[in-house]
């Protein structure tokens, strides 16, 4: 079938692009589009309608020929073609027009759309910018400052939002054709020229004083050094100060420059990486997935709560376990709470909010349980503890329904021998906050079935997450990998550094939060309680939670008690340095026998950086994880690695093994011959001048 077909319905000429699954702007396309445009000019017709086939409008370029030699026409060249239409046309829009799917529709002269369509230019979240015109015709529309923050978030918007900002000319409730012919008759009863976005023009009075360098300055606290945001803002800046064409030449410099950048190429890394998690190695494509109608939660904390919102937000009813009423209650409130921030924030109505509450059932009584598809054990981190719930799951839930875990270390398997169903057992390790992180660690266990794990990943794309399979061995991949990142963290404390050395470094480097602020905000107690229930050999070394120790039983528990690593301003929560944790800090490790020295950033960023990929060595070889791309997934939704840098493995292949190899001996005979053994699969590379990547190609 063509990807573009044309048809007259009596003086409208209607234009059908056809590109499943979501009408990318492939070479095909663009080309029958140009043609359909071109030809349409001498026909019969007053009007031209551009409408999509299938789930959406054009939903954006196609990636896959990024990096590829561009094919006639250009998207440009489609673009001029359509605003140089001497007949009006009428883009009608459904499902998502997003980046050149919505530059397109910025070049027709109106635009309809259904309201349960959504208009965005997100082409910042792979590290670009607008690159067809989408900075230059969307301010001459909506305005300058709607436009940056429009263009710098890349997060689509409703059609009526877009209504709201000129974006947007008619808002078509029911059927869109119909919709949108109706449009295009009175647009002709009414002689309705054909408007250019192009010729309007932005007056450089009308923008306030200071408006680009005030934004570029909080936009730099927001994306530390990205180079796309920025860009962004100078193309903006030049649709106000430059003529349309200078603009546009503008514009397509600067994204060159972002097309080729490495902060591009990683986040392009990462938009393929997250679709090839979700496939399963050696699962069959056929395998059946189980239907989740209903889901139990057990306990009803921050973490269970969180949960329970993700399954009521997809429309799921979530039965909630807790010990009392009382804690039921609890639970409840803190659900509501969430939910109202949400509405303040204008993210749902007060009916959607009601709707979602009304979802989530509290109940003391594992036999409410009996009928569930589904449920999540959300207790704390105790062998003893989960073992007794899974027995009482066991003997509660129907044979068919599927018993996960959330916990974030311990092993699956012995979880599951307190069942007698271990094939139906497997581990979901939600993020917190639940209702917000997008990752979702799938853990498989030794004996969880094929069918149990294809509905696990089908399940995590119903509640909106990124699913991840992980092997079954202690903290799966993310915590695992954690746990050498946490070391060099503080070991870098006793050895010479300070907090606010170590969190700046890796906070400027494009960290979410650097490793001691996220142990006070995760709070210092968890991990201290943990440890109590370990022998001296489980605990490991003193050096690598001794101080965390210190401030636990002085009451210094992280951000909760006001003071942890840092005092906390008790209304903004802001950190501020404390003497006091200085002082404990050098007493500790006069204990542990360290001398301490000036420690440069550069060390810092290393040492925590190449502990991560040397960990994700590791767990590569031993199967723990699929692919190297899946360990940098995780990293990235779980843990705020920095999308622009691609994830821990993909920064290692970019930096280049045999340097982290270097380095990594370096620190082995430097630092410590047990905490820096190079991993075997690195080591190996490193010596074979290869990558994680060309790796997962040719063994798999």
């Amino acid at each position: 079938m063509s990807a573009v077909h044309y048809e007259l319905i009596g003086n409208i000429g209607v234009i059908r692009l056809n590109n499943p699954p979501v009408n990318a702007l492939s070479q095909a396309l663009r080309e029958g589009l140009w043609g359909a445009i071109k030809n349409a000019q001498d026909d019969t017709s007053q009007a031209l309608i551009l409408l999509c086939e299938g789930r959406t409008f054009i939903a954006g370029a196609d990636i896959t020929e990024f990096g590829k030699p561009p094919q006639a026409p250009a998207l440009s060249e489609v673009i001029t073609e359509i605003e140089n239409s001497h007949k009006p046309v009428i883009a009608a829009i459904h499902g998502t027009a997003l980046g050149g799917g919505f530059e397109v529709a910025l070049a027709c002269h109106y635009r309809c759309a259904l309201a349960s369509a959504k208009i965005g230019l997100p082409e910042i979240k792979l590290g670009l910018l607008p690159g067809a015109g989408g900075t230059q015709r969307t301010p001459r529309l909506a305005g300058v400052e709607a436009a940056l923050e429009l263009i710098t978030r890349g997060t689509p918007i409703s059609a009526e939002k877009a209504e709201s900002m000129n974006l947007i000319d008619r808002v078509i409730e029911n059927d869109l054709l119909s919709g949108t012919l109706t449009y295009a008759h009175e647009l002709i009863q009414r002689n309705a020229p054909t408007r250019r976005v192009r010729d309007i023009c932005i007056d450089p009075a009308s923008i306030p004083e200071g408006l680009f360098d005030d934004f570029r300055q909080r936009l730099e606290k927001r994306t530390r050094g990205q180079l796309a945001p920025q860009h962004i803002v100078s193309c903006l800046e030049a649709a106000v100060k430059l003529p349309f064409e200078q603009g546009l030449a503008k514009e397509l410099d600067l994204f060159i420059e972002c097309l080729l950048s490495s902060e591009s190429a990683a986040l392009r890394h990462l938009f393929f990486a997250e679709r090839t998690a979700t496939k399963i190695k050696g699962l069959p494509k056929d395998t059946p997935t189980r239907e989740i109608k209903s889901v139990g939660i057990i306990g009803g904390g921050t973490m269970g709560g969180g949960i329970a919102m993700n399954f009521a937000n997809a429309g799921i009813p979530v039965k909630l376990l807790e010990v009392s009423q009382t804690a039921i209650e609890s639970g409840l409130a803190v659900i509501s709470k969430n939910y109202s921030i949400s509405m303040n924030k204008g993210r749902l109505t007060e009916g959607q909010k009601a709707h979602f509450l009304s979802l989530i059932q509290g109940t003391t009584n594992y036999s409410e349980l009996a009928e569930v598809d589904l449920v999540i054990e959300a207790v704390f981190e105790n062998m003893a503890l989960k073992q007794e719930v899974f027995t009482k799951l066991d003997q509660s839930c129907k044979p068919e329904a599927i018993l996960a875990t959330n916990t974030s270390f311990l092993d699956i398997d012995q979880i599951a021998a307190a069942t007698s169903r271990p094939e139906n057992v497997i581990g979901l390790h939600f993020f917190s906050p639940a209702n917000v992180m997008k990752l979702l660690e799938v853990v498989r266990g030794t004996k969880s079935a094929d069918p149990v794990i294809s509905t696990a990943i089908q399940l995590a794309k119903t509640i909106n997450k990124t699913p991840v399979l992980a092997g079954n061995c202690y903290g799966f991949i993310g915590n695992r990998m954690l746990l050498p990142y946490n070391r060099e963290a503080q070991l870098c404390l006793l050895e010479g550094a300070t907090p606010e050395q170590i969190d700046s470094v890796m906070e400027s480097w494009g960290m979410a939060m650097g490793p001691i602020a996220v142990g006070d905000l995760a709070g210092l107690d968890i991990g201290f309680k943990a440890r109590q229930g370990l022998s001296d050999a489980e605990r490991g070394d003193p050096k690598t939670y001794c101080i965390a120790d210190v401030l636990v039983k002085m009451g210094r528990l992280g951000q909760k008690s006001g003071a942890g690593y840092y005092r906390y301003d008790p209304e903004t929560r802001a950190r501020v340095n404390d003497l006091e944790v200085l002082a404990i800090i050098e007493a500790q490790a006069e204990i542990q026998g360290i001398k301490r020295r000036k420690i440069s950033n550069k060390e810092i960023l290393e040492r925590l950086t190449f502990a991560l990929i040397n960990e994700g060595a590791n767990i590569l070889e031993d199967g723990t994880a699929q692919r190297p791309s899946d360990i940098d997934v995780v990293y990235v939704y779980g843990y705020g690695f920095p999308a622009h840098r691609g994830g821990p493995m993909y920064y290692a292949d970019n930096i280049g093994l045999a340097k982290v190899y270097e380095s990594i001996c370096a620190f082995h005979d430097r630092l410590s011959e047990n905490c820096w053994t190079p991993a075997p699969l690195l080591a190996r590379l490193a010596r074979e001048g290869s990558t994680f990547a060309s790796w997962a190609d040719d063994s798999h």
